[in-house]
């Protein structure tokens, strides 16, 4: 009897510290602070001097753009980010882009112009190397940096030249659109995959050489821009969100910095565009087993258990 007793009560110990432990690691993987996040489920109130054209969509519960060149149009909305590593992430949709325009989506200082310090812009593009994606930085002490996934293109300030295949954007295809910066390494990543898939399509790195600093805004926009007029691109963005590395206390107060990483539909007409409306991707972020559930699957073995125990001993 009292072999079967501590058999019952070491297995019971056993099966519960089995659920706990990767309870424990789910909560505690690559803690975050969110900065600022929003799905476009309401109105963000982001701030335009183009709401004819930059506006959130009801219909679609995402951001509605069109940007053109020379116009110095401008969208933003005040983040409290100041210096130190920082993760990017949104969805984006471009349902039109001309010849010689371009969207352009990331932080930045007061000024929002892609040419004054400091910046940190996504940006896909329409031009001499047809549509491919690049990642701009103007860092606090003015200099300029670019990377494109271009193959062999010499724009790129530094050794980071990128050498890889020539990789291009669709149209009217959803892209989730990741930018690290590792403050400790002064480096500056962007990542683009396609959303509905998960496929990798374009990812490259830039060497900062300074800390980055002073970017309290996100906007997209063409201040800066001062290509031809009447050239337009056009779409939908959604799911922005942008983290911080939580800073989480040991008993020796130390801080442990770790990191991150969020669908889209098409348009409404605006004049002398030709757009299409974009059908909601659904989400697909997988939740993380609650206590309760872990607690009730271990009651329910528990009680196995001393069944099984009970027929026997019958």
């Amino acid at each position: 009897m009292a072999i079967r007793r501590n058999f019952v009560f070491i297995t019971t110990v056993i099966c519960l510290l089995a659920l706990i432990c990767p309870l424990q690691a789910l909560s505690d993987d690559n803690p975050v602070d969110v900065i600022y996040q929003t799905s476009f489920a309401s109105d963000p109130h982001w701030t335009t001097n183009n709401p004819s054209t930059n506006y959130w969509d009801p219909n679609v519960l995402m951001y509605h753009f069109s940007i053109e060149p020379s116009t110095g149009a401008y969208v933003y909305t005040n983040v409290d980010y100041e210096r130190g590593s920082f993760t990017l992430d949104y969805d984006a949709i471009i349902t039109r882009i001309d010849d010689g325009a371009t969207f352009r989506f990331g932080l930045s200082g007061s000024e929002m112009d892609l040419n004054q310090a400091p910046n940190v812009l996504t940006q896909f593009t329409n031009g001499k190397f047809g549509m491919i994606m690049w990642l701009h930085l103007v860092t606090p002490g003015s200099k300029l940096m670019e990377v494109n996934s271009q193959t062999g293109d010499t724009v790129t300030s530094g050794p980071s030249a990128y050498s890889g295949p020539t990789v291009k954007y669709e149209l009217n295809k959803t892209y989730h659109v990741t930018v690290n910066y590792d403050n400790d390494h002064k480096t500056l990543s962007m990542n683009v995959d396609e959303k509905i898939t998960g496929k990798k399509i374009w990812s490259y790195f830039l060497n900062t050489a300074e800390q980055l600093s002073g970017m309290n805004r996100l906007f997209l926009g063409s201040k800066g821009d001062y290509g031809m007029m009447n050239r337009y691109a056009v779409g939908y963005i959604d799911n922005v969100r942008l983290t911080a590395p939580a800073v989480v206390t040991t008993t020796k107060t130390g801080t442990i910095p770790l990191t991150t990483a969020a669908i889209i539909p098409t348009t409404k007409a605006t004049p002398k565009q030709t757009t299409v409306v974009p059908t909601p991707v659904p989400s697909d972020t997988p939740a993380s087993p609650s206590a309760g559930v872990l607690a009730i699957s271990a009651l329910c073995i528990t009680g196995l258990l001393c069944t099984l125990v009970r027929k026997k001993k019958d």
